[in-house]
């Protein structure tokens, strides 16, 4: 019998726990980030880059973890 719980986090060699300190930790950031987002809409000058240089690295970090 499948265990939904576990099933994904196996399929990325993680437990259960440590796929979800992951996912909550990229969740956080991503919460931030979209904070900060609007900030540069309405202040252009402000945060040019962070948002964009912070998601490329995330990208490289989940594409590199180990599998």
């Amino acid at each position: 019998m499948k265990n939904i719980f576990t099933e994904h986090p196996k399929s990325v060699n993680e437990t259960y726990f440590q796929h979800l300190i992951f996912a909550f930790g990229i969740g956080l950031s991503l919460l931030l980030w979209g904070s900060i987002a609007l900030v540069h809409g309405l202040l252009p000058f402000a945060f040019k880059t962070y948002v964009s240089d912070r998601i490329k690295e995330l990208h490289s970090k989940i594409i590199h973890r180990d599998h």
